[in-house]
């Protein structure tokens, strides 16, 4: 048996936190995009945007 006794409640928050980072380390491979990825995204969206508001008709 261990010398020092356990605190169940940090042994169950320990065990928790582990799963969670799994769960997020899982997440980070199936959804996760690099700041690259990002970014061009964003441009062009923005050039989308651009171009549709170039678009429109003056009323």
């Amino acid at each position: 048996m261990a010398d020092q006794p356990v605190n169940l409640n940090r042994a169950r928050k320990a065990r928790a936190r582990i799963q969670a980072k799994r769960a997020a380390d899982a997440n980070a491979v199936r959804f996760g995009r690099s700041k690259a990825e990002t970014a061009q995204a964003r441009a062009e969206a923005d050039r989308i945007a651009r171009a549709i508001e170039g678009l429109k008709r003056e009323e």
